[in-house]
């Protein structure tokens, strides 16, 4: 049986040429000829999946690149993109896979999530944040967004699952608990996410008088490589607010975080039921978010010049120009019509 499974996970394995609907294709024709999901035994290649998300343009394409070691420029991402990595446990083990899923354009197209999250890789599932520090307005408003939709998806897996499968569904909510210790004196206030999240605040280097940027990429890779390949997590921690934070999950409190940075005067004239909510209403006085609507990605991804292929944008304006005739005869006939008055 194990041997079945593993010839079958070496047939499914994605090839760098695969475009999104081959692997659409793939996995209906998983989903149609389902296997054995149970725990991978010693041997067994492991396949693990991440969806990178947050701000436009926020360096979530440089990171997976970085954690793949791949030397190459990032390009913009449209809508949402896929890419894979193989890498061993250790020596002479066969190379797990990691399926790496980039969701493009902000949240203007957070609905997309649905395609990579589904209910059969839920239990080996992550999700990495990557928040723009150098777009402060828009910083909470992407976060909260993003966070909502994805967790609304998640517990709507998992709802299904408690049907179906019971004890897939208790382990997922039992697992992210174990994240925090039972005297955790924020235990009561904890609504912890689903799956597996970690937030990575970008472009940190700006703030600094010389760039540090390559030690903190390391440092992304360090958090991602146990969620894509299994990897030992990192037991650092840094909460000095004078560097780059790393705080691993479970391994800070509201009283460590302290007050928000506003006078006493001014934090009793604000009305909010937990300290997040506090939080959030000091951030957002002192950078006004900008709105939802405001965060939308109206470019039309069609006229974007990396994109550009000769035969289908001949026919593209063709089409135009026949649209735009029929317009005008349209328009013209109906200018023409005589109508009978009452």
């Amino acid at each position: 049986m194990a041997t079945g499974r593993r010839a079958r996970a070496r047939a499914a394995m994605p090839k760098a040429s695969d475009t999104l609907w081959d692997l659409a294709i793939a996995e209906v024709e998983k989903r149609e000829n389902p296997d054995d999901d149970d725990d991978v035994k010693p041997g067994e290649v492991w396949e693990k999946s991440i969806l990178f998300m947050g701000n436009k343009n926020g360096g979530k394409t440089t990171i997976i690149l970085r954690c793949l070691e791949r030397e190459e420029p990032p390009k913009p991402t449209l809508a949402l993109e896929y890419t894979f990595g193989r890498r061993a446990r250790r020596h002479n083990t066969p190379k797990d896979v990691a399926h790496f899923w980039e969701l493009g354009g902000g949240t203007s197209l957070v609905e997309l999530i649905r395609i990579p999250i589904t209910s059969h890789n839920i239990r080996s599932f992550a999700v990495v944040l990557v928040l723009d520090l150098s777009k402060p307005n828009e910083l909470w408003t992407t976060m909260e967004s993003l966070l909502q939709v994805t967790r609304n998806h998640v517990n709507k897996i998992l709802t299904k699952l408690e049907k179906t499968n019971p004890e897939v569904a208790a382990e997922i909510k039992q697992r992210m608990w174990n994240n925090l210790q039972r005297d955790h004196p924020d235990s009561a206030l904890v609504d912890p996410f689903p799956i597996p999240l970690v937030i990575i605040g970008s472009k940190y280097d700006i703030f600094q008088f010389t760039s540090k940027s390559e030690a903190l990429l390391l440092k992304a890779r360090a958090l991602i490589n146990p969620l894509a390949f299994g990897y030992d997590k990192s037991k650092s921690v840094s909460v000095d607010p004078s560097k780059p934070l790393f705080i691993p999950a479970g391994l800070d409190s509201m009283s460590q975080i302290g007050p928000p940075p506003a006078s006493d005067s001014d934090l009793g004239k604000i009305r909010a039921n937990t300290p997040l909510e506090l939080w959030k209403k000091v951030f957002e006085k002192t950078f006004p978010p900008k709105s939802f609507c405001d965060l939308q990605d109206t470019k039309d991804p069609a006229q974007d010049s990396q994109y550009a292929e000769y035969e289908v944008d001949v026919m593209r304006a063709q089409k135009n120009q026949e649209l735009e005739q029929y317009k005008r005869n349209a328009s013209k006939s109906w200018k023409e019509m005589d109508f009978d008055s009452d």
